[in-house]
């Protein structure tokens, strides 16, 4: 089975994505600091037979920190930014470190791995 780290998997895209990757047969890790994602979008994965199986964990982590996975992993996938002008306005600071320190830290597990990132990102960068 496949591993996929999505960073920012707690907003909206990141959810979504948890799900459908899930129903494709995926493992997922989602990482999040739940600045701006939101919990109620994943707390349905939390008791779900995909997380009973294993196949689902989520790491409450600042994605401007090191990061660091045990394990085999396949994509890394970083939707971790606020996405809002309101967000912006109201975490300044933290929207640009996720936008550059938190992508130096997901080329970090990248680089170790010999994987790929998909890197989704905002205008403000």
């Amino acid at each position: 089975m496949e591993t996929v780290l999505i960073l920012g998997g707690a907003g909206f895209i990141g959810s979504h994505l948890s799900d459908y990757l899930l129903d494709k047969g995926y493992r997922v890790v989602c990482m999040d600091n739940l600045l701006t994602g939101d919990i109620s979008n994943i707390s349905h994965l939390f008791e779900s037979d995909f997380a009973r199986a294993g196949n689902y964990q989520f790491i409450k982590y600042d994605v401007t920190d090191y990061i660091h996975l045990k394990g085999d992993l396949h994509f890394i996938l970083n939707f971790a930014s606020p996405a809002s002008p309101v967000d912006y306005l109201e975490h300044p600071i933290p929207t640009l470190k996720v936008g550059s320190l938190g992508t130096h830290q997901a080329l970090g597990p990248a680089k170790e791995k010999r994987r790929r990132v998909l890197l989704a990102s905002t205008c403000e960068c």
